[in-house]
């Protein structure tokens, strides 16, 4: 690990990364949906998280259901249109500690060119140096967005 008055950049790795949804469906279950194509960084002092700035990307028409007519719908003008919308993005403004490990991360979600501010409850996973030897970090974060305020109806 580099000395921690330096700025570290992490790179997500897409084969390690799960960027999922879970909607409810015809109001009788939960189903999880997920996109495919991930990209992003975590920059910040390793010895200070508070102080990191996270962004990711997302491409919308990696969306995967299992359903290729479903999929192909939601690709559409009626859902996401990823003709005109092709990303969705998220970029940290605030991350506050919250105990050993947790952090409330805080950004500007955007996603048809509307952009609300989000909240993320996240948790630090753990480090290690990767059988190549670079240094790796794992985050998980869950939280709730409301659909409708980003026109998706």
């Amino acid at each position: 690990m580099i000395g921690v008055d330096k700025i570290t950049t992490w790179k997500v790795d897409l084969a390690h990364t799960d960027v999922s949804f879970q909607v409810r469906h015809m109001m009788v279950l939960k189903v999880r949906w997920r996109f495919d194509k991930v990209s992003g960084t975590i920059e910040g002092d390793p010895a200070n998280l508070a102080n990191t700035i996270i962004k990711f990307d997302v491409e919308m028409d990696s969306i995967n259901t299992a359903d290729e007519n479903r999929d192909n719908y939601l690709r559409s003008a009626d859902f996401f249109d990823v003709e005109h919308y092709p990303d969705m993005t998220f970029t940290s403004t605030n991350i506050v500690a919250k105990g050993d490990d947790e952090y409330d991360i805080t950004g500007k979600l955007t996603n048809k060119d509307i952009t609300k501010n989000v909240t993320f409850k996240a948790k630090f996973e753990g480090k290690a140096v990767a059988p190549w030897g670079n240094d790796v970090v794992g985050f998980s974060a869950t939280g709730k967005v409301n659909r409708k305020e980003f026109g998706l109806t």
